[in-house]
Order: structure tokens, then sequence, then C-alpha cells
């Protein structure tokens, strides 16, 4: 059969799961199913964020003399034993230059390194600018900093000085790094728990359809690979149509929770936009690859109880690609990100992390590309996996001591 007419086999067999899934009764309570994972979602996003804020040292740059940063140094060192689990800020030395109002800038729009506020003008008149609170605990931090260095080089004499002065900035480079994580975070869990609530319905589908015996009344008019492909496609349709509607609901909820919607969360590197159309294609590759080799197990298990004794290992390895996807947050061109873009299973899971960190869209092509590839991959092998084990119907194969002892 040629790939026109496999393709137009597929479609029928796609047509017919979709319009037996969509129009039933039980849709319905398929629509409200996520609600609870969603809650846990968020639940445990908010755990991530707060791991996140403890791990991750926040840093201030000082425009100072080697003799005040000295000072202040000494100072952080003395009062550390104070700071408890969440260590002080780190600071940094920047030599002053001529034009202090220029430096201030590219220190904090510096995106090789992500500070929170640039500190200025010495222990004379410090100044600090940053994109945190007036009163929060970075300004009390340096507070205490510059009035302990004070009193580190008055030496007996009583410190003096006027108080640290503080300018509230937009954004910097640290606070856009953080909240892009945060958005990275979040489209990770999204697409994770989009992918585990919907993906494994298409074991207990082709279980359902052998033990019916549809499955090999399928197989005698179509070919085995218009089978699998129909099949995922079709799963794939009916979860975009939920997945239509949680983002509707979602979208009203943010709407009437959150003044101004999407306007009021931190925007990701490439956008809006562009972020959640590659939300919506990396969870259609997410659902093929995870789908497809979803289809190649569920065409090895005979009855019902077998894929429920399949579904606790398949869940695990799932949480085990997506730890390793979360390892990429943050360094998405270091040696995790690179590995979690690369291997298939977890490439949507890394690639979404990337677009909300970084701008590029050309490693996004070259991903859905190598995501394509691995699809028609698995598929063929699901397929012909199945055609020789379950149907009998290919060519026998022998491992080379069964050929031996054939002989």
């Amino acid at each position: 059969m040629t790939l026109p007419e496999t393709l137009r086999a597929a479609f029928v067999i796609a047509r017919r799961d979709f319009t037996a899934t969509v129009f039933s009764k039980t849709f319905l309570l398929f629509l409200l199913g996520p609600l609870f994972p969603v809650l846990m979602g968020i639940a445990f996003g908010g755990i991530g964020e707060r791991i996140d804020a403890a791990r991750n040292t926040p840093q201030v740059a000082v425009i100072a003399s080697e003799a005040d940063f000295a000072a202040l140094v000494a100072a952080r060192e003395r009062l550390s034993p104070l700071a408890g689990e969440r260590p002080f800020v780190a600071l940094g030395r920047a030599a002053p230059r001529p034009d202090l109002a220029a430096q201030r800038e590219a220190l904090l729009n510096d995106k090789k390194v992500e500070r929170i506020g640039v500190l200025d003008g010495g222990l004379r008149a410090p100044h600090f600018t940053g994109a945190v609170k007036a009163d929060g605990s970075t300004v009390r931090q340096l507070t205490l900093f510059v009035d302990e260095a004070r009193r580190i080089q008055a030496g007996a004499s009583a410190p003096s000085g006027p108080p640290l002065a503080v300018t509230l900035a937009d954004s910097s480079s640290g606070s856009l790094a953080f909240a892009r994580q945060m958005v990275a975070r979040g489209g990770q869990t999204i697409l994770f728990l989009l992918t585990i609530l919907l993906a494994g319905m298409l074991l207990s589908q082709l279980i359902e359809e052998k033990s019916n015996k549809v499955i090999e009344i399928l197989a005698a008019a179509v070919p085995i690979d218009a089978i699998f492909l129909g099949k995922l496609f079709a799963m794939l349709a009916m979860s975009l149509v939920g997945i239509t509607v949680w983002t509707s609901a979602g979208a009203a909820a943010i709407a009437y929770w959150v003044g101004g919607g999407l306007a009021a969360l931190p925007a990701p590197a490439l956008g809006w936009p562009a972020f959640l159309a590659l939300i919506l294609v990396y969870f259609a590759m997410s659902y093929l690859l995870i789908g497809g080799v979803f289809l190649g197990i569920g065409g090895q298990a005979s009855t019902v109880r077998e894929v429920q004794t399949l579904s606790m290992p398949v869940t695990m390895v799932q949480v085990m690609i997506f730890g390793l996807a979360s390892l990429a947050v943050g360094k998405p061109d270091g040696r995790e990100g690179v590995a979690a873009a690369i291997f298939p299973l977890s490439s949507p899971y890394a690639m979404i992390a990337r677009a909300a960190e970084q701008d590029a869209l050309w490693p996004h092509v070259l991903a859905l590309a190598w995501q394509a590839l691995w699809v028609a991959l698995i598929l063929k092998f699901a397929a012909n996996l199945f055609r020789t084990s379950v149907l009998k119907s290919g060519p026998s194969r022998r491992w080379p001591w069964q050929r031996r002892r054939a002989a």
C-alpha cells in the first residue's frame, strides 16, 4: 500500500475513533478530570519556586573602591551567622567609571551575570538601585552591611554617615532570569500533566479493541501502520479539544483572579503568543512520542490486568523523564540542558523551558524536526513489533543461539 493510501486509511481510523470518543457521554466527565491534577501542579510548582528561591543566592554589584568593598565583604562575613538557612546576598565589585549612570544601567541589564541591584556611592553616600521591594530583605541586608562596614573602618570611633538611599528599578537581569525560570517550570509542569493525563488513554483503548477482536478486523482491512497512526492522531485531536476547553476556562480564571491577565505574569523570552503556540506544538510532539511508546507497550499486553501492571512503571519512567528535563531550567546550554533536548522523550519539556529563557527560534525548528523523526521511528517499530508478535504476520526473527539450535 502506497503512502497516500496509508494516510487515507489512517484518516478513516482517526475519524472513527475521534467521533466515538468525543461524542460519548463520558467525555464531559473527562473534561472535568484535570481539575485535581492542575491544583496539585500549582501546589508543587509553588514548592519548587520556594526551593529555587532558597537555593539561588541573589547578587548585588558594588561600585566602590577596594577599601570600601573589603569593608563590606568583612561586614557580610561577620553577620553571616545571622542569615539562617537562606544566605545573605552575594557581593561583587565593579571598579568605578566616569559615567556612573551608564555603568549602573549596564550592570543591571547584564545577562551574563544575573544581578538584582547595584550599590554605589561607597560608604560615604551609599545608594542602592534594584528591582526589589523598598522594605524587603535585600535592602535590610545592605543597610546592615553598610552600618557594620562603617564600624569596621571607624575602629574605636563612632561610625557616621547618611542612611542607605534606595531607588527602585522596574527590572534587572537577576529578577528577569528568576521570573523566566518560573515560567519555564510552569510550562514544563503543564506539559507534563497534560501528557501523563491524556497519553495513558491509548493503553486502555488498544487493549479494549484487542480483547474485542476489533483490532484483528481492522488489521485485515488496513495496514497496522495506518491503524497506529490513525489512533494516535485521533486521540491527539480529542486531547486538543479538551485542551481548548481547559485553556478557555484557565484564561477566564486568570482574567478574574489576576488583574491584567497574562500581562500581569512574567513574560517569557519569546513573548506570550509564541510561547503559548510552542506549548501547543510541543504538547503534540510529546503526546505523539509517548503515545507511540504506549501503543507499542499496549500491543504486547493481553489483558486489562497486564495494562494495570504496566501503568506504574510507565508512570515512573515519565516522572524520571520530567525530572531530567527539569535539570535544564536555568542552564539550557549546559550538559543537562543539551542532553534533555537531545533525548527524544524529554526534548519537548526541555525545549519549552528554553523558549521561556532564550529568545532564539532556530533551536526549536531543529528540535521539532528531530522529534518528528523519532515519532516516525517509534511508530514504525511499534507497528512491526505488533505485526510480528501479536498477528504473527511478519517474518520470524530468531536470536543467534536459536538459529544455531534450529540448525
